[in-house]
């Protein structure tokens, strides 16, 4: 992908300008920017989950940074689904306004309203449903309806004077799924007929080949391993998995066990999904989980956050002991959820620990436990053929997915030029069916580390890491103001380098001689004696043990 930065020129009226501020080259922050005569449309707002080289990063959020100062220029955010991928980072930019329209459908709304109510923000939202049509500003948008591993996923189609686009959200194509509610081709056909210049599409699976399987297939295989386990079950999924849920609250009604919740967010948003309706609950299945430690072990399932190997989340406390539930032999723990890339090592860290704990780990590697929820390669050509877009941009993927998803396109019949592979930045303008390339921008990764956001950087990450995995070396002497001469020190401490302090004996002397060196040279400033011990102690460590661990010198003048 090209990294030249550019900046985009004025944007002429009438000419709608795309920007993808997020979810390009990544599983995570969707975020895609829509402008048009000085109004801008936001569609989804999410968040990253931050991997092993990103330590102590509880979330990673789109960079604001484009729409910082056109705030009052905002017209509304669409959310396509509620999914963290998707939502998540709304918070964080209604503390920037708070007044931003929030537009989407019951479901999605729900999760986003309770997920600000924690950030105490209360939102100004309209509930929208598949069919209905919306102005906002110089932007009509009509909604879609499309079946994802979440209920109430909708496509958005935004027509404008500078051209139409059509932005799927996360979709698949199930022909049977657990809401009898499909994804509508036939709106779609209906909307490639009237002309669609520009299709942002989900690429997560377009590396896969042919269907995306039936969530159907999934519900008799959970009912089959509930009803083989002699003791108690925990399944693992993402909080928002409503249809997973169903299917276990389904299993293990049919199995005479009941069900207790873990995690605050699995809690939270199953309560919703239940009291709108998308969860039904078989009578008397679910039971608090304070009261579960009553029910006889071959009585319970425990549905619980983890299925990606989150340090936080249920799971990963109950393979570190760190939680109520202990699991031992003749346990069975199911993870119900497709991997996301980056979480690999930290999900079989997870199987691993519960295996050497006794139990019997089910996963999508050795049964049909999860499908994914996204379309697979055959799905999305017959999409392409149902629309025949004028324009394709691949979204949602890491590069290989964007990629992919280019090249069906270009097999359907769109022309090589016309099927766009863009990185987060590009800036995109589109008028009268053409799309032309015209910036670049410099956007970065912001990062929640506890309370603070954006104030961690990369230089801070590098310095984590190299604190975890080369250890830490300070340096203490305390020098004669005038001369510059050593009168105490130096003073070694480590920490994650060597058990013994003897260790630096040998460097010792070698700091001295330098800083001797420094002060017969005249050089008695504090800053360049510290850049003095630093490349002392910093090659002795590298020749002798091969490391380059943290090191901070510390000249103290008397």
């Amino acid at each position: 992908m090209p990294n030249d930065v550019y900046a985009p020129p004025a944007l002429p009226k009438g000419t709608l300008r795309v920007t993808p501020i997020g979810g390009l080259g990544e599983i995570g922050r969707n975020m895609t920017t829509f402008e048009i005569n000085g109004k801008i449309l936001i569609v989804d707002c999410g968040v990253l989950f931050p991997e092993e080289h990103q330590p102590g990063v509880d979330l990673i959020l789109p960079d604001f940074t484009p729409i910082k100062d056109r705030l009052k220029d905002i017209v509304g955010v669409v959310l396509t689904h509620g999914h963290e991928d998707h939502i998540g980072a709304v918070p964080y930019l209604l503390k920037l306004r708070q007044d931003i329209p929030l537009i989407g459908s019951g479901l999605t709304l729900a999760f986003i309203e309770a997920k600000l109510k924690e950030h105490r923000i209360t939102p100004y939202t309209l509930q929208v449903k598949e069919g209905q049509k919306e102005r906002l500003g110089p932007f009509n948008l009509e909604f879609v309806a499309v079946n994802h591993s979440i209920p109430d996923a909708l496509a958005v189609a935004i027509k404008t004077e500078g051209g139409s686009v059509l932005h799927t959200g996360d979709f698949k194509m199930d022909q049977l799924p657990l809401d009898n509610r499909i994804t509508d081709l036939r709106d779609f056909a209906r909307l490639g007929v009237e002309g669609i210049d520009l299709f942002l599409v989900d690429s997560t699976n377009a590396d896969v080949p042919g269907f995306t399987p039936s969530e159907r297939a999934i519900g008799p295989v959970l009912e089959d391993v509930i009803a083989r386990a002699p003791r108690r079950v925990v399944i693992a999924s993402f909080s928002s998995h409503v249809h997973r849920v169903q299917q276990v609250l389904d299993a293990a009604h049919a199995n005479g066990r009941r069900v207790a919740l873990l995690g605050r967010s699995m809690v939270r948003n199953m309560t919703i999904a239940a009291d709108l309706g998308y969860l039904k609950v078989p009578d008397g299945v679910l039971i608090d989980f304070k009261k579960a430690g009553n029910i006889p072990d071959n009585k319970i399932v425990y549905m619980s956050t983890g299925s990606q190997g989150e340090p936080m989340a249920v799971l990963s406390r109950i393979v570190n002991n760190e939680h109520q539930i202990e699991v031992g032999p003749g346990d069975t723990v199911i993870l119900a959820s497709s991997l996301i890339p980056g979480n690999e090592n930290a999900v079989y860290r997870i199987i691993d620990g519960l295996t050497k704990l006794g139990a019997n780990v089910v996963h999508k590697g050795n049964a049909k436990v999860h499908v994914s929820g996204h379309a697979a390669a055959g799905e999305l050509l017959y999409v392409y053929n149902v629309l025949r877009p004028k324009n394709v941009l691949p979204v949602h993927g890491e590069y290989r997915h964007l990629v992919a998803n280019a090249k069906l396109a270009v097999q359907s019949g769109v022309p090589v030029e016309n099927a766009i592979l863009a990185e987060d930045g590009t800036v995109l303008d589109l008028r009268n069916g053409v799309v032309k390339k015209v910036g670049q921008l410099d956007l970065g990764y912001v990062y929640v580390d506890g309370s603070t956001v954006g104030e961690i950087t990369e230089a801070d990450l590098t310095d984590r890491r190299t604190l975890a995995e080369e250890g830490f070396i300070s340096i203490i002497v305390v020098v004669d103001k005038s001369t510059g001469k050593i009168i105490t020190g130096p003073e070694i401490h480590a920490k994650g380098f060597a058990e013994d302090d003897s260790v630096f004996d040998s460097v010792r002397p070698k700091i001295e001689a330098a800083l001797a060196e420094a002060a017969q040279s005249g050089s008695h400033d504090t800053y360049a004696l510290t850049q003095v011990v630093r490349r002392t102690v910093g090659r002795w460590v590298q020749a002798s043990f091969r490391r380059r661990p943290m090191i901070v010198p510390m000249i103290i003048e008397a």
